[in-house]
Formats: structure tokens, C-alpha cells, sequence
């Protein structure tokens, strides 16, 4: 997900909340700057669509719920607050919720050409601070590429796979559930990537 101007204010996490609420346009939250977030290709909706819908219908562990871009998450206290395309949750509190995700279990970012490099740096570093998170995975949308960072026992390690091939099947073995590349990217017709409108 891309970012897009910044509204020139400092804000409280409250009042970020409380505009997010009632706005059209979702904003990420950063350090009290609020960041409007760009729009998305019918390809990248599509993406989102085909992981939560195989989740939903699937593979999601018991106890376990999965949301898809409108949903904020905590991935840092009172700091920041991003949107990803694919949360799955299992923690009661965040189940029972209305507006935040605090205990990810699994995020899934979708890149594009303005994205890449923030989903796969800055994103990256913050929510491997979420001591909840066990997943991160990151999913192409002009070819078939996903990337996987698992969460190992050893502080601050964590393992990374990539799949380029649709038979490949995806194991989240700390969930006990496995995903094949072709279930991310059934009926999926590539097209060439475009130059964004902006530049991170």
C-alpha cells in the first residue's frame, strides 16, 4: 500500500482515531503525522480478495479471524498505526474489537512499484516489533512472487523464503495451515506495471 501527501499537523493518537472515523480517505498514523494513503489497482483488490477469501473459506487456524485493508493495526503503541492489506488475528481482544488490530498474528502486504521499498524496509522493521507477529508476508502483483518472514525462536531472527512458481504451497507451520502460490493468484492476468503518480 502506498502513501500519499502528508497532512502538515502534529496529531494525538485520539484525534487521529477520531478523524479516521469519520473520513472517506483512510491515513496512516506515524509519530503524531497522518499520511492520506494512495489508491490501489484492480489487480492488487483482487489479490487482497483471493487471501482473505481462502482464509476465510479454508485455511484460517480455529479461534482465528482474518480482515482485509480497512482495518488498522497497532504496530507500535501510541506511535504508529498502518493499514495492511491482510491481517489475521487470534486473540480474543482483537476478534471482539471494533477499530484496531493489537495482536497480529500474520500480515500480508500487497507491493507495488511505489510501495516496495516501504513495505519492504520501514514496514518490515516496525512490525517485526509487534511481539505478537509470527508472519510477514509480502505478494507481488505485476508477477508471481511472494515473499515469506517467519518469526523463529531466537530474538530478533527471523527466516525468509520467497515462492515464484503457482504449485509451491506456502507453510505457516506455527498456525498449522499451508497456502499454494496458485490460491493467491487464481484468475489473475498480469499486467505490465505502471509509473505511479508519486514516488516514495
Amino acid at each position: 500500500m502506498g502513501q500519499a501527501q502528508v497532512l502538515e499537523k502534529k496529531y494525538t493518537v485520539t484525534e487521529f482515531l477520531e478523524m479516521e472515523e469519520k473520513s472517506e480517505v483512510r491515513h496512516e498514523y506515524y509519530d503524531g503525522e497522518i499520511f492520506a494513503m494512495a489508491g490501489t489497482t484492480m489487480n492488487h483488490n483482487r489479490i487482497v480478495g483471493r487471501i482473505r477469501g481462502f482464509l476465510e473459506k479454508t485455511f484460517l487456524p480455529k479461534g482465528c479471524d482474518v480482515f482485509a485493508e480497512n482495518i488498522k493495526v497497532e504496530a507500535i503503541e501510541n506511535f504508529y498505526y498502518p493499514y495492511p492489506d491482510v491481517i489475521v488475528t487470534c486473540a480474543s481482544e482483537d476478534i471482539n474489537g471494533t477499530y484496531i488490530v493489537k495482536h497480529p498474528s500474520v500480515l500480508v502486504e500487497v507491493l507495488s512499484k511505489s510501495s516496495a521499498n516501504y513495505d519492504r524496509g520501514f514496514k518490515l522493521r516496525r512490525y517485526q516489533e509487534i511481539a505478537s507477529l509470527q508472519y510477514y508476508m509480502l505478494v507481488a502483483q505485476y508477477e508471481c512472487y511472494v515473499e515469506l518472514y517467519t518469526r523463529t525462536d531466537q530474538p530478533g531472527v527471523w527466516t525468509y523464503q520467497a515462492f515464484d512458481k503457482p504449485e509451491t504451497v506456502i507453510s505457516f507451520e506455527l498456525l498449522d495451515f499451508t497456502m499454494p502460490v496458485s490460491a493467491v493468484y487464481e484468475g489473475i492476468v498480469f499486467l505490465k506495471e505502471e509509473k505511479p503518480e508519486f514516488e516514495m
